[in-house]
């Protein structure tokens, strides 16, 4: 019987395993079989899916890199937010120095007379005089009570005076000037009026602090409300919401920013109203603030006693914006991805 090695062919090598783990055999045997590979019925060269499989494997490498990074840099975010931020509190204290330092380079320089402008030691000086006297916790303690209640109810007779302005065009565009106006128009101007017709009492201070807040907060609530992007009330009016859901539970968060705006707004305007309330008037059952301190070193000439209720001032202002509305901004902005890039 003939060998089939006399017909001259070399004997058939074992087939070599490709690199996904097929055999060529299997190639030859067509689509019909369970481990037939996909190239084999579709007629495309071996080649070619082992560069796409090579491809895949390449990219995915690169897809695992790049997810690597990310939680790298999610993870050192978290640490970052964990860790002290020591420049929010160097930076302030250090411009304060440097403040401080000018004041005492321009006093020592004797270009005006010490009893007109005081050096930061008597001022200091005069602060210890007032605290054991009790004067300086008396009018500290006046002023923020009335500044904190009068933004309070401020805040509770805007907020939904703003939203219902907000939603309902036709009150809009019939009040939207009005309120506007008496934002611009300067709070001391209602001190005279407030004290005809309340009399030289609490009501004359907070009327005062109302009419300075109230508008601001209005106007910041409705610039919020107007750069609510227009898919979220069609998603709420296809959640079913009503007008009250859609205001409080759709529109309100949504203007958060706007509105945060508008609070810090009115409580700049109802701190300043407050001041220039307790300067002008005095007397009476009014109590005795920070304003009235003010007035009181304007009475007796006194520079000291002065500079003293401006900066008593000007500290609780900064107090209050670095320990309430700075935080409640920077996580606002945070949860809302708004903070990268920022100099906050």
């Amino acid at each position: 019987m003939p060998s089939k090695f006399l017909s001259g062919s070399a004997p058939d090598a074992a087939p070599a395993p490709s690199p996904d783990g097929f055999r060529p055999s299997d190639e030859a045997s067509g689509s019909d079989r369970p481990d037939a590979t996909p190239w084999a019925a579709s007629g495309a060269a071996p080649g070619a899916h082992v560069h796409a499989a090579l491809t895949r494997t390449s990219s995915g490498n690169e897809d695992l890199r790049e997810l690597e990074s990310g939680l790298d840099s999610l993870q050192s975010d978290a640490e970052r937010k964990h860790r002290i931020d020591w420049s929010r509190i160097l930076l302030p204290v250090a411009a304060l120095v440097v403040l401080v330092l000018i004041w005492q380079f321009y006093v020592s320089l004797g270009v005006k007379r010490r009893d007109l402008v005081p050096g930061p030691l008597d001022v200091v000086g005069q602060m210890g005089v007032l605290w054991n006297e009790g004067k300086l916790q008396e009018a500290m303690w006046t002023s923020l009570q009335r500044g904190l209640v009068g933004f309070l109810i401020s805040v509770a007779i805007a907020t939904p005076v703003g939203l219902l302005l907000a939603q309902v065009a036709p009150l809009r565009r019939a009040f939207g000037p009005l309120i506007s106006g008496l934002q611009v128009l300067p709070s001391v101007a209602w001190v005279p009026a407030a004290i005809i017709w309340f009399g030289l009492t609490d009501a004359t201070v907070y009327f005062v602090v109302f009419m300075g807040a109230i508008p601001s907060i209005i106007n910041g609530l409705i610039s919020g409300v107007d750069q609510i992007p227009p898919q979220f009330r069609r998603v709420g009016t296809v959640l079913g919401a009503n007008r009250i859901q859609m205001a409080l539970q759709v529109v309100l968060p949504a203007a958060l920013p706007g509105y945060l705006g508008g609070l810090k707004q009115g409580w700049a305007f109802s701190w300043r109203s407050l001041m220039a309330a307790e300067i002008i008037a005095v007397g009476g059952t009014i109590g005795f603030g920070l304003g009235s301190l003010l007035d009181q070193g304007r009475a007796l000439s006194d520079m000291t006693v002065v500079m003293s209720a401006i900066l008593l001032i000007l500290g609780v202002g900064i107090l209050i914006e670095l320990l309430v509305f700075a935080p409640i901004e920077k996580r606002l902005l945070r949860r809302r991805g708004l903070l990268a890039g920022s100099t906050r």
